[in-house]
């Protein structure tokens, strides 16, 4: 998948606590859970080393993390024991002295001094990339081990904080482009220069794209669900094909014109050179930078943004090039002013079909990446003693967010009551994470039937 479409889990230390999110029941179901006899869960992936630590308990625990002292795992906040393989911040570091200690144990420490320097960067080389693979591990381990409410609070909060960030965004992004739009209007019709008409172009679809990320982001929060029963997330990445393929057509047109011009010739050895228009097109080169860095930080959060962030890169890369083409077509050749056009535009279709290529994906059904599939995993091992397995997990993109599908195991012999409550309140624990759009539990008994569902419908 594209780097966009995974959307983004923070990593930080929190003790594992049971807790249904949002549940809409009372209390004494899971009470009445918690009274039933039951088996010891297990998991087809993870195995306890020691059934006495393995004993889960219903956790019913809910408190603010902030200003507590640094977190204590045990059996209860950590069931699987992970916490035990988190390595230090002083173990990572002595990893580049093992290896070099051990070389020296070994004997193997070259005589000639090139060899010796050749060792020593292999070395570092095998030291930084173990040095990342624990740092990795030890983010991984984190993020498994934090409860589901607190990747809801940290979602919430980062929402918040983003909320302002993205209106500054969108609206300064639409009052910009408008005003850009004039301006560029005027220096690519004085100069009559092709390659400030692709700027120019580019430039009056810029709003258009900003009305349509803003209809689409309104039509996302009014939905009705008679006619919706899903909702309208999915509105937004076909909102971001339609864009791309605007963009890419306008392109087309300017590679049109410019092979006209090519072709009809010049009597002149240069182009004439306007200044206003040379202006007017730096100007709009500062302002889509300035955009560009604003919206940068935001990208990877809100699918909107991150359209917008692609469309002030292309266009920092048109109106540069559009500029450096212009001047170079007033001083030194006409023809390389249409010919800077056709590259420009050749490269901004390239750049816009491939991030519709992945918005496609996003509505194909990509799966999910591996992290967030471990996540669900992990939710759904250690969500309630009552589970003895996990057959299946799937994870896969429907728009902006993520489909789950999870199998769970439990006892042939558990009450109908008992197998409703447990997968009701993991489906909605699997609901409240901030990438997941809808989530499915199914509960079977046993792990040796075939796949119930078919990749491909035959009738």
């Amino acid at each position: 998948m594209e780097e966009h479409i995974r959307n983004s889990i923070s990593n930080h230390p929190h003790p594992f606590q049971h807790m249904t999110v949002g549940s809409p029941h009372p209390s004494h179901r899971s009470e009445r859970l918690a009274s039933c006899a039951y088996d010891e869960g297990t998991s087809t992936g993870v195995e306890a080393e020691d059934p006495k630590m393995a004993q889960q308990q219903h956790r019913h625990v809910s408190a603010d993390e902030e200003g507590m002292p640094p977190p204590r795992y045990d059996s209860e906040t950590d069931p699987f024991q992970l916490a035990s393989k988190l390595k230090t911040d002083e173990e990572i570091r002595q990893i580049k002295a093992n290896i070099g200690r051990k070389r020296d144990r070994d004997g193997t420490r070259m005589m000639e001094l090139v060899r010796e320097t050749g060792a020593k960067g292999k070395n570092a080389l095998v030291a930084r990339k173990l040095q990342g693979f624990y740092e990795e591990q030890n983010e991984n381990i984190e993020r498994l081990l934090r409860p589901v409410e607190e990747h809801v609070r940290a979602a919430r909060e980062l929402n918040s904080e983003n909320s302002v960030k993205y209106k500054i965004a969108v609206y300064g992004s639409f009052a910009a482009n408008i005003i850009l739009c004039v301006v560029q209007v005027y220096g690519a019709a004085s100069s009559g220069s092709l390659s400030l008409f692709t700027t120019m172009a580019d430039a009056i679809f810029d709003p258009m794209s900003n009305l349509t990320l803003l209809l689409c982001n309104k039509a996302v929060n009014r939905v009705d669900p008679r006619k919706f029963p899903a909702g309208k997330a999915r509105i937004e990445t076909a909102g971001n094909i339609c864009f791309c393929f605007l963009m890419t057509a306008v392109s087309f047109i300017i590679i049109a014109f410019s092979i006209r011009e090519i072709v009809a010739g010049s009597d002149t050895l240069t182009s004439s050179f306007h200044l206003p228009s040379i202006i007017a097109v730096a100007v709009a080169f500062v302002t889509k930078l300035a955009l560009f860095i604003f919206c940068f930080a935001l990208r990877d959060q809100v699918s909107q943004i991150r359209i917008l962030w692609e469309d002030h890169r292309n266009d920092l890369l048109i109106n540069g090039s559009g500029l450096a083409t212009s001047l170079l077509g007033s001083k030194v050749r006409w023809w390389i002013d249409p010919m800077g056009a056709i590259l420009l535009s050749v490269l901004v279709s390239g750049l816009w079909l491939h991030s519709a290529y992945g918005e496609f994906q996003l509505l194909v059904g990509v799966t999910a990446d591996t992290k967030m599939q471990q996540l669900i995993t992990y939710i759904s091992m250690t969500h309630s003693p009552f589970i003895t397995a996990i057959d299946t997990v799937r994870a896969y993109t429907s728009g902006p967010r993520l489909v789950v599908e999870v199998d769970i195991v439990m006892d042939d012999s558990a009450s109908l009551r008992t197998t409703h409550d447990v997968a009701e309140e993991l489906q909605m624990k699997l609901e409240s994470l901030p990438d997941v759009e809808r989530a499915y539990v199914h509960v079977d008994y046993e792990t040796t039937h075939k796949p119930e569902h078919f990749l491909k419908k035959e009738l």
